[in-house]
Order: C-alpha cells, then structure tokens, then sequence
C-alpha cells in the first residue's frame, strides 16, 4: 500500500524536471548542450556582481587575464603583463578580438570597461576598498592603484571585470551582457531567472567551439536538479546534493574539490576559550573522519589546515607544534551555527557530542544565517561553525585569513588579534604572487593553527553532474569554467 504514494512521487518528480527544461531540445543531437544551474541570476547578470562567475561559466564573457590551478595569472584578453612602477602595470592586448556584437577589442574599450567598474554603485567586490585607474597607452592598458597592490594581474582575473563592448554600458544602472562578451558563446535570450540561450560565436579568437549551444536552466531545487540529470533531461548539472548521490549513477557524478573549509571557530577574547589550554582541548577531541564519513557520507576530505587541496601547493605546509590539553573541567560553551547550509546542523550534533565527551558541557543555537550573523561577528558564541570560502577574488589565499585572523579583520569570529601574526601576514602581503608569497602564507596559517584558534575540520566538495554524452566540461574548483569551447557532446 505505501508503494503507490513513493512511485506517485517519484513520477512527479521527474514530471517537474522535465518540465524544468523547456529551453532546451528534446535531444541532443543538434549539438546544444542542456545546462542545469544552481543559482538563478540575482542581479540581472551584471558583470560587477556575483552574476559575473555566470557569465565566466558560459564562456561567453572573458577578463584580461585567467588564473591556472596554483593561482598564478595567466594569458586572455591580455597577453603579457609587467609593473612599470610600484602601482601601475601595462597590460598589452590581444589582437584580432572582436565583441560578439562585432565592435573590435581596443584598448579604449578596455579602459572604458574597467572604468565602469570602478564607477559601479556597490562597487564589484574585488574592487572594494582599492582605488583603480585604467589609461590606454597603444594597444596596452595601463591600469594603476592609489597603492601598490602586487596581486594586480590576478584582481584583473575576477569575472566582475569581465570586459564586455562599450554598447553594454550605455545604461550605467544595467550593464546589459547580452551579444556584448568576447567568449566562444554568445549570450542571445535571458529569461528572467529561469533561463538563458547562448549560440555559438563562430569567430571566437581561442578558436570554435565544438558545441553549437547551450540552453541553460535555473533549477534551485536540488532534488530536480539530481532527477533531471538520472532522466536525461539534462546534460550538465551543478551541485547535486549529497543527499541524492545515491540515487544517481555514480558514473555520472565527478567530486570537485573546493576551496572551501568547514572551520570550528572558537571565541579567543571571552569565555572559556580564552584559555589556550582549552582550546587545545576542543581541538583535542574532534574526530575529523567521523565528520566525513557520517555527515557528508565520505564526499569531503579531512582538513589538515585551513588551506585545502583546492589550493595545490598547500600540501607543502611546514609542520607546527600542537599545544597541550587542558582539563575542561565541566565549562559549559555555547556551539552554534546555521540551518542555511543543511549538513551544519549535524556537525554541531556530532561535534558537540565529542566536546561533551571531552569534559565540556555544551548548550548547542542553530538559526538562519540572517539571524545569526552579527552575533556570530559580535563574539556572543564561544564556538561556531562556518563553512568558509578560503580563496576569494583574486584566488589568494591570504585576503581570507586576514580577514578571519588579523586585529582589524572584518570577518574575524574567533576575536582573535595577535601583533606577531599580523606581522606576518603584512610581510606576506607585500610579496609578488609566487613561491616566496606561498611560502609565507603557509607561515600564516602555520601561527594561526598553532594557536588554535580554529580547528579547521574538513574541505568541501562539490558533486559536479555530467551524462555520458558530454566531455571535456570542466571542472574547476573556483567556479570559473564550466563550458568551455573544447566541451563536446553526442
């Protein structure tokens, strides 16, 4: 008898997600590719907002430069860079690049994209808090900041400078991306925040594409998105959950690992664990596998630092010297986090069952992120668990631990301030990206750990959908690329 509610469900299911995707061919075989998406745009698909990584994923709007997996800058728009003096860089531009609405790539349209940007209301992320002008000088971009900012080339790389024809900007209130990139994709039809149409840019200077479209979905809903791509309806799914891996194919779903930690971070200014030794003690008692194996059902790798294998060269971490354990001796804390990210909740279960065992006595507040936040910045928890972003705008690790552990941090949970650690990261800071720049991060996070001032307990991964049908999508950990004009399918 309770079969039939079960199937019922299931064929509504699969009804909704066929019903999903609609902007797409019934088949395949006229080579567009059907993407199913996370995220419905939030902001118009502006390049100066998060919609950007958007227009980044669908090859269809490029940036001066593009960052290879170590983080270090490498050639599009732009094909060679150097500093010129300490707060300017000449950028020099490729030839023959023409916007999808035909106008050819001048420097002036450089200079006058990033000059958008910089006038934007809010400003693009990457831009806050860093004064930038762009001038043309020949077929090169000379682009200069109030400070030097060695990190220049890979702030260029974000896809909230994409470089999109003057025509784009005509309404400075709505950049309109529309036939206005310079990808292998043209953008064609936005349909609000269910779907978008792109064909292919035949003259794409990286060369064609294999594909002759993509018919994009906006499918939050990750129940639909996992049944979409079981059925077939779609070829390429973002973020199947965890909790629908097992009703999919496992061929069919490919882990990215991401730069992303799940942090415990524990309050350094008040309670308990201003005690160093009880820090070391909640550190102590953490089990890191269980977290992988019984929250995240195997699909995320233990943290051995705040850095994880997202960040390749974090692996060459220099080894540190763990504090002894104090005795809890019943102190009660308050653990908290947040419902908007569903495994969170279980972690606080699990963690605080370990802290308990430890000696401590442990009053658990899990809320909506909304709710939570300022508390959460204000130090009212003695412990919280973040999952936390380790590589932002320019793919540098070290804007995310200064603004987690430095004294003036804006993001600081643990109210941690500690003079030689802020030392250290401004002699980080001044150095070119490189190994000297690595090196001297890892010191960073070495200082931060050592002092426990967050137990850093796994890294995430992303489960990355793909039929059989398509190859050569890509899977990149920063979310930057997804189809790319080598993608191909059956």
């Amino acid at each position: 008898m309770r079969s039939i509610p079960v199937i019922a469900m299931i064929v509504v299911v699969a009804s909704v997600a066929a019903g999903c995707f609609a902007s797409g061919s019934s088949d395949s075989a006229d080579g567009r590719l059907r993407l199913a998406m996370l995220l419905p745009p939030r902001s118009g698909l502006s390049p100066f907002s998060d919609d950007a990584f958007k227009l980044s994923r669908w090859s269809t709007g490029e940036t001066l430069v593009v960052l290879d997996a170590a983080g270090d800058a490498k050639p599009a728009l732009s094909t060679a860079w150097r500093r010129v003096d300490p707060t300017t860089w000449r950028f020099e531009l490729r030839s023959g690049v023409r916007f999808h609405d035909d106008t050819p790539l001048t420097a002036q349209t450089v200079v006058g994209a990033l000059t958008a940007a910089t006038r934007a209301k809010p400003v693009p992320r990457v831009l806050d808090g860093v004064e930038v002008t762009a001038r043309a000088d020949g077929n090169a971009v000379l682009v200069a900041t109030k400070d030097p900012d060695p990190l220049l080339p890979q702030r260029l790389s974000s896809p909230q400078l994409t470089i999109l024809a003057p025509a784009a900007y005509r309404d400075p209130a709505r950049v309109d991306p529309i036939r206005h990139g310079t990808g292998a994709f043209v953008l064609t039809s936005v349909n609000g925040r269910a779907s978008a149409k792109l064909d292919r840019f035949d003259r794409y200077w990286g060369g064609k594409a294999k594909l002759a479209g993509i018919d994009v979905d906006f499918v939050p809903e990750g129940q639909t998105r996992a049944a979409a791509l079981r059925n077939g309806s779609a070829d390429v799914v973002e973020a199947v959950p965890v909790s629908q891996a097992s009703l999919v194919d496992g061929a069919l779903l490919h882990p990215v690992q991401m730069p992303r930690t799940n942090t415990l971070y524990l309050n350094t200014r008040r309670g308990p664990f201003a005690q160093a030794g009880l820090r070391a003690a909640a550190r102590s008692a953490v089990d890191r596998q269980r977290l992988v194996d019984q929250v995240y059902e195997g699909r995320a790798d233990t943290a051995q630092g705040l850095l994880g294998p997202a960040i390749p060269w974090s692996k060459d971490r220099p080894a540190r010297t763990e504090a002894p354990a104090g005795n809890p001796a019943g102190a009660t804390i308050t653990l908290a986090t947040f419902t908007d990210r569903p495994e969170l909740p279980e972690v606080a279960t699990v963690l605080a069952e370990e802290l308990t065992a430890r000696g401590f006595t442990v009053k658990q507040v899990v809320r909506e992120y909304q709710f939570i936040e300022n508390d959460m910045l204000a130090g009212v928890f003695d412990a919280f668990i973040l999952s936390r972003a380790t590589v932002l705008d320019t793919g540098d690790p070290l804007a995310y631990l200064r603004s987690d552990f430095s004294c003036a941090g804006s993001f600081n949970i643990s109210q941690f301030c500690d003079p030689a650690v802020d030392a250290a990261m401004n002699a980080a800071g001044v150095l070119e990206a490189g190994l000297a720049r690595q090196t001297a991060t890892l010191d960073v996070e070495k200082q931060i750990l050592e002092r426990d001032v967050a137990v850093p307990l796994l890294h995430e991964r992303v489960l990355q959908g793909e039929s059989r049908r398509v190859a050569n999508v890509a899977r990149d950990p920063r979310e930057r690329e997804l189809i790319t004009n080598a993608t191909t399918i059956d």
